[in-house]
């Protein structure tokens, strides 16, 4: 088997979230948008990142003493960080005996992968689980899923990807025969307002899952976060559902995402301003309302993933 490598940021065992039955989560590190609601800031950057829980911290300073860089120092009783100082090499987390410094991100190769996911194959085949892939963005590293995924089904395990969907189509085509089930954000239908919100314009998303949705042999469920006074709006929902229902093809079901709070503390950790502080997560009612409008259409409709 070739040995290819990629980036991941985190292995979660025993979920049965993000597919059916008890899924491997495997969280692929790198995105290419940056929406401004991102529950996994971690998840943004393709290199690995030192993230610091400030309530786990018994300030022993041992970080302080290990740092070659003199990059962590102590202003007004506290520990600062300074990421132009730090070239990450890990010592501060290697003395951390509070586990307050973590390293996000490491190379794995293929081998490593297919190891790990074979620990738990007794979990698939009794409830019908299987591997995901998530992120970030696992279609960055195509030849690595592609590998990964040929190995997952030649051992009949299914797989699954959630994807952004803003990549060239010949990315997609590396993996899809080896993948069971797609699940595809829609975030916006305006390609200006996907822009401000996204970094990008939609329009190599919406083509892509036009083409997806034309695949007989994958599952395709589009996923619609709802964040409040950003993409709800009554026209939104309307362009979105009204696109959705003109695929029809392999598209499963639709799920709405209401916005959550989840991921502010991730952004505080990384030393990041968290750009929606105040935002409140959606009403069920509200939830409800979108809910009906979409079931409108003909299509199954489901809040939650």
């Amino acid at each position: 088997m070739k040995n290819i490598e990629a980036i991941v940021f985190d292995i979660q065992k025993f979920s049965v979230h993000d597919g059916p039955g008890i899924r491997t989560l495997i969280f692929m590190k790198g995105c290419p948008l940056t929406c401004i609601w991102c529950s996994n800031p971690e998840s943004q950057s393709t290199t690995p990142e030192l993230t610091y829980m400030g309530d786990k911290c018994i300030r022993c300073n041992k970080c302080l003493e290990v740092c070659p860089n003199h990059a962590i120092s102590v202003e007004e009783n506290r520990l600062v960080h300074n990421k132009d100082l730090c070239q990450l090499c890990g010592k501060c987390v290697e003395v951390c005996y509070a586990e307050a410094r973590k390293m996000l991100g490491m190379v794995v190769d293929v081998n490593y992968i297919i190891k790990e996911i074979e620990k738990d194959t007794l979990f698939y085949r009794n409830s019908g689980g299987g591997v995901t892939f998530g992120g970030g963005e696992p279609v960055l590293y195509p030849d690595f899923i592609s590998a990964v995924s040929a190995e997952c089904h030649s051992e009949d395990i299914p797989v699954a990807i959630e994807t952004c969907g803003f990549t060239f189509w010949r990315n997609f085509k590396k993996i899809l025969d080896n993948i069971d089930l797609v699940m595809f954000d829609i975030k916006h239908m305006d390609p200006k307002t996907h822009k401000e919100l996204c970094g990008h314009s939609n329009q190599l998303i919406l083509n892509n899952l036009k083409r997806l949705s034309q695949r007989n042999d994958i599952e395709v469920v589009v996923r619609v976060p709802i964040i409040p006074g950003l993409n709800d709006s009554k026209d939104n929902i309307s362009n979105t559902i009204k696109f959705v229902a003109s695929l029809r093809g392999n598209i499963k079901r639709v799920e709405l995402l209401p916005y959550h709070k989840f991921g502010e503390s991730k952004y505080e950790r990384l030393g990041r301003k968290y750009p929606l502080k105040g935002l409140k997560i959606p009403s069920d009612e509200h939830m409800q309302n979108i809910k009906r409008t979409m079931e409108g259409y003909g299509l199954n409709i489901q809040i939650g993933g």
